[in-house]
């Protein structure tokens, strides 16, 4: 049975309204190349959003350099990540979705520097930035 999200498209839907790269690593769970992403070493104050269907997932204190080489947050705001145990690639993680629209972001590791012990590591094709100084 496949989980049903509060935001739904189809999958042709989802092939016009995001990029290639969005849609290879949003609905085919994929992944971007380490140090690629624009959000990275990206450290405005504002806040990230779905790249999918722009519900909002971390604010920008959440945000540290992590030196893996993609945009790591140390907590998400409440409710807004699904978890799902991911067995790919020989591995167990924990990979996290929109819990708007199901997308995946990337993966959630227990190894991160803060009081959280927490480490969401994002693709930046994944997310979308808006600044809090408009």
């Amino acid at each position: 049975m496949v989980k049903k999200f509060p935001f739904e498209r189809s999958e042709s839907e989802w092939r016009k309204e995001l990029s290639e790269e969005q849609y290879r690593v949003l609905r085919e769970k994929g992944t971007e190349a380490p140090h690629s992403g624009k959000y990275n070493l990206h450290f405005q104050d504002g806040e990230y959003h779905c790249a999918a269907c722009h519900a909002k997932l971390f604010e920008s204190d959440q945000k540290f350099e992590s030196n893996c080489g993609w945009p790591s947050f140390d907590d998400a705001i409440e409710g807004t990540i699904e978890y799902v145990q991911d067995r790919s690639f020989g591995m167990i993680r924990t990979e996290i979705l929109c819990a708007n629209c199901g997308s995946h972001l990337g993966h959630v590791f227990d190894d991160g520097p803060t009081e959280t012990g927490q480490r969401y590591c994002v693709n930046s094709a994944s997310i979308e930035f808006e600044s809090k100084s408009k």
